[in-house]
């Protein structure tokens, strides 16, 4: 009996002491745990020296606009000169129609551009167009900044809005007088460009942040097992080329590009006002506050009324069409809300309990950055 509790009391201590080796193994791997789980690619946060776009911009004419275009101006001149090209010859003052605008083409020439490689546009109306809805850009050579065409853009316009109605009844949604064209410009022309400055490379962050680049620096040198990056600022990291890839560059920067780093996250609240979009980040946070906005809201409309003279009216005496407008204004009454956030979840309930729209949630988000109550940066674009 006493050599059977003997052997249960070694098995009990072996068990004990592989319960507190095991115990100790998990303390030891929590410091471990407790580093930033979110990572990005290095292809996301940085590029490489050279690889970016380059800004493209054109004079171009849209057509088809159904009475919405332009007035007056550089549109009615560019339709003359352009019919004249095209063997006819019209008199500007015998162009009535508002179905042409003067636009404005831009676009962002990728790098590495190849001739066929097609790229969105972007056009914006430059006179007193009313809307690009329902046009065509005709052909437009794009220009970089040295004067030479590099590209060349055509196609239907998309825009974000509309515009109904005449007169003092209408209605606009966004910005019809913007719009874009996906994959509506065609590469003509590509750009000299030499990879890497001899024996290294240097990687650029999109965003300026000292964390970020030296982990990324560090990163780059587990990889490669050897000293060979350094972030030399926020925004710069230098790469040693090793000698098994100076010959094979791009294997290199494929191999970079797909390091996964942690990245340290700043607080950002995106606004765009054209289309009242919102975008706010996951480590936004709202000090405790009381908010109450105001929703006035201004209406004018107008009734066109008919007056018809009376049988025995004055000698020439016609019928008219008399228009009768009114203006109304509304101010609802709001009391205080209290709104606060330690994470994203409750800003958006916060936020939604206001009950406005995404116009009045650009007002308070600018009056809680001026507050000193949005913890976070606030970017309009």
């Amino acid at each position: 009996m006493m050599r059977t509790d003997r052997i249960t009391s070694r098995r009990t201590g072996s068990a004990g002491r592989r319960l507190a080796a095991a115990l100790l193994a998990a303390a030891l791997l929590l410091p471990a745990l407790a580093v930033p789980c979110r990572a990005e690619r290095i292809k996301d946060l940085a590029a490489f020296e050279g690889v970016r776009e380059n800004q493209l911009i054109g004079y171009g004419l849209v057509v088809g606009l159904a009475g919405g275009g332009d007035n007056k101006g550089p549109a009615v001149q560019s339709m003359v000169n352009m019919l004249q090209r095209m063997g006819l010859v019209v008199d500007e003052a015998d162009i009535k129609s508002k179905n042409a605008a003067a636009v404005m083409v831009t676009a962002a020439l990728p790098p590495f551009p190849r001739p066929g490689t097609r790229i969105d546009v972007s056009v914006s109306a430059m006179n007193d167009a009313k809307t690009l809805q329902g046009g065509t850009l005709l052909m437009t050579p794009l220009k970089g900044a040295d004067g030479r065409v590099y590209a060349i853009a055509q196609g239907p316009v998309s825009v974000g809005g509309f515009v109904g109605g005449e007169g003092g009844a209408k209605v606009v949604k966004n910005h019809p007088t913007v719009g874009s064209i996906p994959g509506g410009g065609t590469v003509e022309k590509d750009l000299p460009f030499t990879l890497g400055q001899g024996d290294s490379l240097r990687l650029f962050l999109r965003r300026q942040d000292f964390t970020n680049a030296t982990r990324i620096a560090a990163k780059i040198n587990e990889e490669l097992k050897g000293d060979r990056a350094a972030a030399v600022d926020p925004a710069t990291v230098r790469i040693r080329v090793p000698d098994e890839y100076r010959e094979r560059l791009p294997e290199l920067i494929s191999a970079v590009e797909a390091l996964q780093v942690p990245i340290d996250l700043p607080a950002r609240v995106t606004v765009n006002e054209k289309t009242g979009t919102v975008v706010i980040g996951e480590n936004v946070k709202i000090s405790p506050v009381a908010i109450a906005h105001g929703n006035l809201t201004i209406e004018v409309r107008t009734d066109l009324k008919v007056s018809q003279p009376n049988p025995f009216g004055p000698k020439g005496s016609e019928t008219v069409v008399v228009p009768e407008s009114q203006v109304t204004a509304s101010e609802p009454k709001v009391a205080l809300m209290e709104v606060s956030g330690a994470s994203l979840g409750d800003i958006v309930r916060g936020l939604n309990a206001l009950g406005v729209s995404p116009r009045d949630l650009i007002a308070i988000l600018q009056a809680l950055r001026t507050s000193g109550a949005l913890r976070a940066e606030l970017e309009i674009i």
